[in-house]
């Protein structure tokens, strides 16, 4: 660790990180402690106890007043003749720390580690070993030790810091945790190529190396991941994490490592941040205990499906409550600004956990704003985030409406935010900008449209709420209306028992010409929507396929200037007749008259194949009566023949009949004859 030293000047002796002193008063090589109790192991009587907590320390007055500012203040400034007992509950490091103090005192070597030379370090400044008593104090050792053997290692630079947890503020006023933080700050900036020293971070996965590779690296060492140091600094408390991330910071990381670093120190130490199924190193640390606060079942799935369970009086302690709400107001204040630090599903969970906590109001605007700048990034199951105030919703709707304000005002920003630039790029950025905002903006719509759906079978969601979420997003986001449909229908089937005109209104948020064929199918057979909404879906799906038979007319006869029947939605209510938008649903003569209607464009609704059936049927119908004409004059024309054929038969066989009636008579005038 630390290379011997040998110095000329009397009292110092270096070797190894093992403190001695040649001057001492007392004669003695070593402590003996009987339960909790210590002694110096020497045959003269000791003259002073010092009681610090439990432990009582039974010393003597000349090696420690020689050495100790402060034991010279209270012995000789105390009223008492003879003072042999002195308490000293408050010294930093405790029993353990004064324990090596008094050690040095004596000239018994100490053992310098990283584990005790933070409270040793505090414990003499409190004990006031300075330079000013005796050359080479406990002061200038501790600190030496510091310098060059604590900031010059990775890993005693971690200790240290952790160490000094249990020694505010007396390790902050002597810039022990600022310069164990510069140090880490330094190490985890430096290029991973030159790192040598032990980490603790789990080594990466590298596949089977080319010849070339084999080459120009050594076999032995495998390549440090830039990740190395999240695993290390995630043992450090929150304030220390802040100070190290700081500083980090300053040296000019890249934004996207250090905010993987702080989505790894919230996974570690805020256990309910995780869920099941997520990857990286989210999905990594799913059975981690951290701090011992919240723990959350990893079968979280978003909403009301999180099983929170606590210790073993299922319960939080408000001491556990309030350093969770300390681990994220610290982590949401040291989030890099830019856009993509961090992901989406992180600061929506951190932002349901900020809300259950109850962190600062202006904390949690914060994480909004930074959740609306990548909103297009977010899944369902994240955004579906229990409402903790006293509402009778299930989710909370209002924070999904703040969230997609925040998004739409970010966007508007982004779209006039290029300044001083030239023509063309300002075009080019345009266009890019442009394209990028609709994507993400289609995004979002159907991120919205799938909320909605999942909201809306809450039987307590008010219908304002609905209809103003639905209405947030401008008209252009959604190129198709099947989703924003779907969410309608779920909230009719849950609230059956919504008025006609609560209906209509609900509807009123959907654009019929934006529905697809299955969806018009599907409305034009479901009897929750209202009538009039039935016959606009049905009115646009037979204006779409009139514009598309008329548009396949054009391109075969090549017009330039044909005109869509219906261009938007505004001139497809307009052509609505007047009767359907006043009170036609009281009137039953208006009834009947839109189911007539209602079953002739159905059957105008039909495919090709369809119209082809009913062209063939009218055919027939017109074909029908001339055949029936021709074979009924048929029918008469043989009928008429056949009479003539039976009257002439009948006068043939008539005049047979009386031919041979007057034969006889001839026969009778020849035989007479």
């Amino acid at each position: 660790m630390w290379d011997s030293e040998s110095e000329s000047g009397a009292g110092r002796d270096y070797d190894n990180g093992v403190l001695s002193s040649n001057k001492h008063g007392v004669q003695t090589d070593r402590f003996e402690q009987r339960g909790k109790s210590w002694f110096v192991a020497t045959d003269v009587p000791s003259d002073l106890l010092v009681q610090i907590g439990d432990f009582c320390f039974h010393l003597h007055k000349y090696p420690l007043l020689s050495r100790s500012g402060k034991m010279n203040r209270l012995i000789y400034d105390s009223r008492e003749v003879d003072l042999s007992k002195v308490s000293m509950d408050e010294i930093p490091g405790g029993a353990e720390a004064f324990e090596l103090a008094a050690k040095f005192c004596y000239g018994i070597a100490v053992d310098l580690t990283a584990t005790n030379i933070s409270g040793l370090r505090c414990a003499a400044e409190y004990l006031e070993m300075t330079e000013d008593l005796e050359e080479g104090n406990l002061i200038f050792k501790t600190e030496a030790f510091l310098s060059y053997v604590v900031l010059s290692s990775w890993r005693d630079s971690i200790l240290v810091l952790k160490s000094c947890e249990k020694l505010s503020p007396w390790a902050e006023n002597l810039q022990i945790v600022r310069r164990c933080s510069e140090s880490i700050a330094w190490k985890a900036c430096a290029n991973p190529k030159g790192i040598r020293w032990q980490y603790t971070g789990k080594p990466m996965k590298v596949s089977s190396p080319s010849w070339n590779e084999m080459k120009d690296s050594s076999p032995s060492r495998s390549p440090v991941p830039p990740d190395w140091w999240y695993e290390d600094v995630s043992i450090l408390r929150i304030d220390h994490f802040v100070r190290v991330i700081t500083a980090i910071k300053v040296k000019g990381m890249r934004y996207e490592l250090v905010g993987a670093a702080i989505t790894h120190y919230a996974t570690k130490t805020l256990p309910g941040l995780i869920k099941e199924g997520s990857t990286g190193s989210l999905g990594e640390e799913g059975s981690s205990s951290g701090s011992g606060g919240m723990v959350v079942s990893g079968n979280w799935k978003g909403g009301l499906h999180m099983i929170v369970s606590g210790n073993k009086d299922d319960q939080f302690s408000i001491t556990q409550t309030r350093d969770q709400r300390m681990i994220i107001e610290s982590l949401i204040s040291i989030i890099p600004p830019q856009k993509d630090s961090v992901s989406c599903s992180f600061l929506l969970r951190l932002l349901r956990m900020a809300n259950l906590l109850k962190v600062a109001p202006a904390l949690v605007t914060e994480l909004e704003k930074r959740v609306g700048m990548q909103f297009e990034q977010a899944t369902l199951a994240d955004l579906l985030i229990p409402c903790y105030s006293k509402t009778d919703t299930m989710y909370d709707v209002d924070l999904v409406q703040r969230l997609l304000e925040h998004f739409l005002i970010q966007e508007q920003m982004e779209t006039e935010s290029p300044g001083r630039q030239s023509m063309s790029e300002k075009h080019m950025y345009d266009g890019i900008q442009r394209s990028n905002n609709s994507n993400a903006k289609m995004r979002v719509a159907r991120l919205v449209d799938s909320y909605l759906t999942e909201v809306s079978r809450d039987k307590n969601l008010s219908l304002t709420k609905f209809q103003v979420l639905a209405e947030a997003l401008p008209e252009s986001a959604r190129s198709c209306d099947d989703g924003l449909y779907r969410a309608i229908d779920s909230y009719l089937k849950a609230h059956p028992t919504l008025s006609e005109h609560e209906r209509k209104r609900l509807c009123r948020v959907m654009d019929c010409q934006k529905l697809s064929m299955d969806a018009c199918m599907h409305a034009a057979q479901n009897e929750r929507l209202p009538l009039r909404v039935v016959v606009q879906v049905l009115f646009s799906e037979q204006v779409k396929i009139s514009n598309a038979i008329a548009s396949n007319s054009v391109k075969e006869t090549g017009d330039p200037h044909y005109q869509p029947l219906v261009q938007n939605r505004k001139t497809l209510l307009e052509g609505t007749p007047q009767s359907f938008q006043e009170g036609w649903a009281a009137a039953k003569k208006d009834i009947n008259t839109l189911k007539f209607e209602l079953e002739t464009v159905k059957t105008k609704y039909l495919e090709l194949q369809h119209e082809m059936e009913n062209l063939q049927r009218q055919f027939d119908k017109g074909t029908k009566p001339k055949q029936q004409s021709a074979w009924t004059s048929g029918w008469k024309k043989l009928s008429k023949i056949t009479k003539m054929n039976t009257m002439e038969n009948n006068e043939v066989g008539g005049q047979n009949n009386v031919a041979q009636a007057r034969k006889p008579p001839r026969r009778w005038r020849n035989s007479i004859s």
